[in-house]
C-alpha cells in the first residue's frame, strides 16, 4: 500500500483525498492547505493529519505518492519539492506556469528517477479511451478532423491563467493522444473580452499525420458545453464529455449526379448508433492509473512530457493570437533514453 498525501485540497484537491482513501493500494495519510481550515476539515473527513506547510508534510510523512493541486504559480516549486523528498508526483494541469519551469520539471523527474504524472483528466474518461481504441481499430477509415468544443462560464476558482492554458490544453493533450502525432503549424484567434487574460480562442493546428484540429474554447457562454468530433472518411463519431456518451454518425456515400460529364461520389446522411459505454469517474480511473503505474515502477499514462508538449502548443497559439501569424513548429523532441519506445 502506498503513502499518499495532496498539497492543495481546494475542490479537485479534495476529490483527489476522496479517491485515495478509497483506493484499496492507497493510504491517505496526509493532506496540506495553506487555509488551515480547509485543512482540517479534509483530514477530519478523511482521518488524513493535516498541514498548513506542505514542506513539514514532506519531512514528517514522506509518502510514496503525492498530488499537487495548488495554483498553477505554485506548481513547479511543489512538484520539485515533492520529488526532491522522494516522491513520485501527480500535478495537476497545467504542468507549470510557463513552458521553461515545465522543462526544469521534467528535467528534474529524470534526474531524480521518480515518475511525474500530469493530470489531464479527460484522457481517461470512458467515451474518449472507447474512441481512441476505434480510431485505432480503423473504426470511421482515415482520420481527417478533430475538432473539439470547450464553452462554459468563467469558473471562480481561476486567478492567474486564461482560457486558453486552463481548457485548450484539454484538447491539445486529446488531439496529440487520438493522432498519435505532433503539431507542424497552428494559428489563433483570441480576445480578452471580459477578463484581463484571453477569454476565448479560435485555433487551427495542423497535424504531421495531415489532421486538422480545430478548437473553439470560451469563457463567454453560459452553459457548459464540452464535445469532441473526429471525422474520418468513413464516418464521424461525437463524444459528450458531460455525459460520456459516444455516438457514431456513418457516412452514408451519394452517387448523386451533379452535372455531366461524370459522377460526384460525396457525404450523405447515414445511420447514427449510440455506443454501450460503461459509465466511470475520470478523476478516480486517472488515479488508480497514478497508483498502478507507481506499483508496476512503469510510466504513467500522462507523462511529463505530454503535459510539456499541451503547455508549448498553448503558449504558441497564445503567441500567434497575439501576433496574428502563422507559428510553424519542429517535431517536439523528447530528452534521449528517458522511457523505453
Amino acid at each position: 500500500m502506498l503513502r499518499a498525501a495532496v498539497i492543495g485540497v481546494g475542490s479537485m484537491g479534495a476529490n483527489h483525498a476522496r479517491i485515495y482513501n478509497e483506493l484499496e493500494e492507497a493510504d491517505l495519510v496526509a493532506v496540506a492547505d495553506v487555509r488551515e481550515e480547509v485543512a482540517r476539515r479534509v483530514g477530519r473527513v478523511y482521518s488524513a493529519r493535516p498541514y498548513t506547510d506542505y514542506r513539514c508534510l514532506l519531512e514528517k510523512e514522506r509518502p510514496d505518492i503525492v498530488s499537487v493541486a495548488v495554483p498553477t504559480k505554485e506548481h513547479f516549486a511543489v512538484a520539485v519539492d515533492a520529488l526532491e523528498a522522494g516522491a513520485y508526483v501527480l500535478v495537476e494541469k497545467p504542468l507549470a506556469a510557463t513552458v521553461e519551469e515545465g522543462k526544469q520539471l521534467v528535467k528534474r523527474a529524470h534526474a531524480l528517477g521518480r515518475h511525474l504524472m500530469v493530470g489531464h483528466i479527460e484522457r481517461f474518461n470512458p467515451a474518449v479511451a472507447e474512441l481512441k481504441a476505434r480510431i485505432d481499430a480503423g473504426c470511421c477509415g482515415t482520420l481527417l478532423e478533430i475538432h473539439t468544443r470547450r464553452l462554459g462560464p468563467f469558473p471562480s476558482r481561476i486567478r492567474d491563467v486564461g482560457v486558453i492554458v486552463d481548457l485548450a490544453t484539454h484538447d491539445l493533450d486529446i488531439m496529440r493522444y487520438l493522432t498519435g502525432s505532433e503539431v507542424l503549424r497552428l494559428y489563433a484567434e483570441t480576445g480578452s473580452h471580459i477578463h484581463t487574460c484571453e477569454d476565448v480562442l479560435s485555433g487551427l493546428v495542423r497535424f504531421a499525420n495531415g489532421v486538422l484540429g480545430v478548437l473553439d474554447v470560451s469563457w463567454l457562454i453560459p452553459t457548459k458545453i464540452r464535445e469532441l468530433y473526429a471525422v474520418g472518411e468513413q464516418g464521424m463519431f461525437r463524444v459528450d464529455y458531460v455525459t460520456q456518451d459516444l455516438y457514431f454518425y456513418e457516412n452514408g456515400f451519394s452517387d448523386s449526379q451533379w452535372g455531366s460529364p461524370g459522377t460526384l461520389w460525396g457525404v450523405a446522411e447515414g445511420q447514427m448508433i449510440r455506443l454501450c459505454i460503461r459509465k466511470q469517474e475520470p478523476l478516480r480511473v486517472e488515479l488508480a492509473s497514478f497508483v498502478q503505474s507507481v506499483l508496476e515502477d512503469r510510466p504513467p499514462p500522462v507523462r511529463g512530457e505530454d503535459g510539456l508538449a499541451a503547455l508549448e502548443l498553448a503558449q504558441h497559439l497564445r503567441l500567434s493570437g497575439q501576433s496574428q501569424e502563422v507559428v510553424r513548429l519542429k517535431r517536439l523532441q523528447e530528452p534521449a533514453g528517458v522511457y523505453p519506445t
